[in-house]
């Protein structure tokens, strides 16, 4: 099984002077030499490089006291999340999976070799308590596909213990630069590898790839500042799209708010292909939008059971002890523990389907060779704000129709209703906001405030669906559904003091987002 590690490093350029005296520096009381360690790296990845175009790395190591497979995914500089699973030849599924989003169908193969003699140094305080590890490194590297070439150089690397103090680094690099030494100019030893042992053609073409390789997804390369209507629409689609794309290991991990920052890229992408259908061709975006649909109704089992779970427990939290009859927390979180797991062993599921596959495929290509209609080539402000209106005019209808309904399912289900319409008429705002401005950002604000409200309202009808079902299989378990016939009448007059609320929230957010 596969675990994380987070890791905080600085690399620095080194010539045959080595590693200065670092002994009293930030708490270093110490500077132990742990000897020299021969390390062995095999890097892979794509034969069109896609994940070093995402600065991810992949890599089978032996030597050291970390010998296995390691995934490390970039945080923000000089900080990795770093993924480890057991050394086996070929590439664990658990890893493997980890890079779906972005390799897709692609083999993954050898790309690179590092051999690194490693002197090692612990830096530790005046209890011997380990604070950081430096070591002067003696890389050679090898090509192992096309020409092969070859380079070798020597680096420093300094990096953190676990649950260290970030601000040592700096510390530690002012000592390193006033004794002469740089930090490197390259993110990460593979980085080095593949800029230096790259064919003299690559060079010259500054690592893009030729017009006959096929794109990298979601490579990072600088946009072009939008100026058509198609382009704004582009630009924010592409977010989406990259979004799903760097979400979905966060997803697997079953990291916090993953499942549902993915939803929302869902959203808005297909948001983004219904709203603006005067920009691209819904006869070709149709079945691309059908796809996000589907996903995010996939990605809604396992989000929509997170926040109910989360809602139930703080509402018992707060009940006074003598209010709790029976065994309801331990029944509560049973509940949710077993919810929780079966959607998100499904979930990943669908994150290896073909389906879900296929539609970043179809993503990408729409991205590529956008089915752009007459009015994407003009100028954004007319085009897009024709759009947007059209979304505020769908809602106000909704909202209307909702108001006058009479308490209880039908207006519960046209609340919904308009919530769904809210958040659409948001993203729409969103995607407009560059090219619009002011306008496009006070409607974006005032939709977000309503569709709080709505979700609020929409919780507590799911939160009293499940509490009627909790209630009744505690009941037939011979325990007191007292406690959860006080939670749901809690969770009712919550919802009668949000409908009261609602029209005069309703009149704000039109006057706010017309300024």
């Amino acid at each position: 099984m596969a675990d994380a590690k987070r890791e905080i490093e600085r690399k620095y350029e080194s010539d045959e002077s080595g590693l200065p005296d670092l002994t009293g520096t930030g708490g270093v009381a110490a500077v132990l030499d742990k000897g020299l360690v021969d390390l062995d790296a095999t890097y892979y990845d794509t034969a069109d490089e896609r994940l070093a175009a995402a600065s991810l790395t992949l890599r089978r190591r032996t030597g050291g006291s970390d010998a296995g497979w390691h995934l490390k995914f970039p945080v923000a500089p000089g900080v990795r999340d770093e993924i480890r699973a057991p050394l086996s030849d070929t590439v664990p599924e658990e890893i493997a999976a980890l890079v779906r989003s972005r390799v897709r169908d692609r083999a993954l193969v050898p790309l690179v070799r590092l051999r690194s003699a490693r002197d090692v140094r612990h830096l530790v305080d005046t209890e011997g308590t380990l604070l950081a590890e430096a070591s002067v490194d003696t890389v050679t590297a090898e090509r192992l596909t096309g020409a092969g070439g070859a380079a070798q150089w020597t680096e420093i690397e300094v990096e953190l213990a676990d649950g260290g103090d970030p601000a040592l680094l700096d510390q530690l690099e002012k000592r390193l630069r006033a004794a002469g030494v740089r930090p490197s100019a390259s993110p990460s030893k593979l980085a080095r590898a593949l800029e230096q042992t790259g064919s003299p053609a690559e060079h010259r073409r500054g690592k893009k790839p030729a017009p006959s390789e096929p794109a990298k997804p979601a490579e990072r390369a600088k946009p072009a500042k939008p100026v058509t209507a198609g382009d704004h629409v582009l630009a924010y689609l592409r977010a989406q799209r990259d979004a799903l794309v760097e979400l979905d290991p966060a997803v697997r991990r079953d990291l916090p708010d993953a499942v549902h920052r993915m939803r929302v890229a869902t959203r808005r992408a297909r948001s983004t292909l219904r709203t603006f259908t005067g920009i691209l061709d819904r006869a070709v975006t149709g079945p691309v939008g059908a796809d996000l649909k589907w996903l995010a109704g996939e990605l809604g089992v396992d989000r929509d059971q997170e926040v109910l779970a989360d809602r139930l427990l703080t509402a018992l939290d707060a009940l006074p002890p003598d209010l709790v009859t029976g065994p309801v927390r331990e029944r509560l979180t049973a509940w949710a523990d077993a919810r929780h797991g079966g959607a998100h062993a499904h979930l990943t599921g669908i994150l290896d389907s073909r389906r879900y596959l296929a539609l970043l495929d179809a993503l990408d290509s729409l991205l590529a060779d956008p089915p752009l209609r007459g009015a994407a080539g003009g100028k954004p402000g007319k085009a897009l704000a024709k759009a947007v209106r059209k979304d505020e005019k769908k809602l106000k209808a909704k909202m209307e129709h909702a108001l006058d309904q009479p308490a209880g399912k039908d207006r519960d289900l046209a609340l919904h209703e308009a919530r769904k319409k809210a958040k659409r008429t948001r993203y729409a705002a969103e995607a407009a906001t560059e090219a619009l401005g002011a306008d496009a950002r006070l409607l974006s604000r005032a939709m977000k405030s309503l569709t709080t409200l709505l979700g609020d309202h929409q919780d507590s009808v799911m939160a009293r669906r499940a509490l009627r079902e909790l209630a009744a299989v505690a009941h037939a378990a011979g325990e007191s559904a007292f406690t959860y016939g006080l939670l749901y009448g809690r969770e009712e007059a919550r919802a009668a003091r949000l409908e009261e609320e609602l029209p005069g929230r309703w009149k704000e957010a039109r006057a706010q987002a017309t300024g």
